[in-house]
């Protein structure tokens, strides 16, 4: 059974790091000042303003800032700036024994996600596919909170994951099945293939989304999970959206969907509201859910959290 963090409550307190690409400070106080708004204490890491170009300082730098707020017995939380790219770089310098001796909520997605998953596969605990510090906004839907604050701050032993109203679930290939829930975004994970950090789907079901590529790279990435036998290990397939894809040789994502997954024959859905959509779910990455595709629901079968 995988580790589950204890549960974040008003007064808690949240490390910031910057594990990927920069944030200017600019943002990163204005969304301090609303996570203090919200009755929560907030440290900030060593190298969280850090700038080289497109990463957040060296991979070693922010390694250390994660790990720093992991042994940090003060810290309850710990929130990503956001994601770009890097965030593989870190993975070869984190403790992975201290993190499970350690467990506290990590939340975010886009590149983040890779860590996500490393966390489960090597320290055994459950993470959250949801929001990054650059989403605590006014602008952020409140679907978006409620969905952060019920994975997190409530330990429910079932919680149904429910799309907003007028953005519906959609089944394309019908089954039931119930295992841990891994994945998050398409490219983070294509780009760790053949490396010790690719995901592991063995009886997992797996969640794709991503942003603003081209419907044949997407058709790309996918067909190199698909022969990494990413699909064939997994029990079953949820897909989220792919914000602003763009059609490519007249193929849309839904075509993409249609011809490449729907004849893999696995429990297949689709249209979530995920990851850089507007509208974000709250995954618990390592978490039992059960999958549903007849019925288009996906309910998370255990807590998540520890009190």
């Amino acid at each position: 059974m995988a580790i589950k963090p204890p549960i974040l409550q008003q007064g808690d307190t949240i490390g910031i790091v910057a594990l990927g690409s920069p944030l200017s400070p600019e943002i990163i106080n204005n969304r301090v000042m609303t996570l203090q708004a919200l009755g929560f204490q907030v440290v900030l890491g060593r190298y969280v303003y850090a700038a080289d170009g497109y990463l957040a300082g060296t991979d070693q730098q922010r390694a250390a800032d994660f790990m720093s707020m992991i042994e940090n017995p003060n810290v309850n939380m710990i929130l990503p700036t956001r994601g770009g790219v890097g965030v593989a770089g870190i993975l070869p310098f984190l403790d992975y024994p201290v993190i499970a001796r350690n467990p506290k909520i990590v939340s975010g997605y886009s590149d983040i996600t890779v860590l996500l998953n490393v966390l489960y596969q090597f320290a055994n605990l459950i993470t959250f596919h949801s929001l990054l510090l650059i989403n605590f906004t006014t602008s952020e839907p409140a679907y978006s909170f409620n969905q952060f604050f019920q994975a997190t701050s409530t330990p429910v032993a079932t919680r149904p994951i429910l799309n907003p109203p007028g953005f519906p679930l959609i089944g394309r290939v019908g089954g039931n099945v119930t295992g841990p829930i891994v994945g998050g975004n398409l490219t983070s994970f294509s780009d760790t293939l053949g490396t010790p950090f690719e995901i592991d789907t063995r009886g997992k079901i797996l969640l794709l989304e991503d942003t603003h590529e081209p419907i044949n790279k997407v058709y790309r990435m996918i067909n190199r999970l698909k022969l990494a036998g990413k699909f064939r290990d997994c029990i079953g397939i949820v897909m989220g959206e792919c914000t602003g894809c763009q059609v490519a040789y007249g193929k849309t994502y839904d075509d993409l969907i249609n011809e490449v997954l729907v004849p893999l024959g696995k429990p297949l859905l689709t249209n979530l509201a995920s990851g850089h959509g507007i509208y974000k779910a709250a995954i618990p990455i390592g978490a039992r859910v059960n999958l549903n595709a007849t019925q288009s629901t996906l309910t998370v079968v255990e807590s998540v959290v520890s009190v």
